[in-house]
């Protein structure tokens, strides 16, 4: 992994008429992402650096080094935010970061294949898994514990049980 990047977050616009950036969290503590500071854009290069900031409904309400301006900041919206993987601590054993899961074979508790993890989202209501069958078209999985009952990271795969499988 080394130098790969987790979305921490995404810019949802500005905030008042001085300059500050309404920034919508994807970590556990919004006001995590003050620690991180320097946040990337999705190639590695300088996104937004953070000076201060304070918690808002769904994020933070923060100033940033590049915006002075009320249309500085409304020009950012939509732009991703991530922080390199290797700031982070490593997982304990039994944890793990959901960027981890792209990638992973998902199979049925028989060992049928289902397809590979394509990518997590979270549209609001808990994080989705998108899974990319071998054929047609990809599917959304909730990820949790019905859903998925194991995540085995080392062996590369997550078990998983369809949807219209789920009781």
């Amino acid at each position: 992994m080394g130098d790969s990047l987790i979305l921490v977050g995404r810019v949802a616009g500005a905030f008042g008429v001085r300059g500050e950036v309404r920034i919508t969290s994807f970590t556990a503590d919004p006001l995590a992402l003050l620690d991180y500071r320097e946040l990337k854009r999705e190639d590695g290069s300088p996104g937004l650096t953070l000076l201060s900031g304070r918690p808002a409904k769904g994020g933070l309400v923060v100033r940033a080094r590049e915006v002075e301006t009320r249309e500085q900041a409304e020009g950012l919206r939509g732009l991703r935010l991530y922080i390199p993987r290797d700031i982070l601590p490593e997982p304990d054993e039994d944890e793990f970061y959901v960027t981890d899961l792209i990638g992973l074979s998902v199979e049925t508790p028989e060992g049928e294949p289902l397809g590979r993890v394509k990518h997590v989202q979270d549209f609001g209501a808990g994080d989705l898994l998108e899974i990319e069958p071998p054929e047609g078209a990809s599917w959304y999985l909730p990820f949790t514990r019905e859903a998925v009952p194991e995540v085995r990271i080392a062996e590369g795969r997550i078990v998983a049980v369809r949807p219209e499988e789920v009781e």
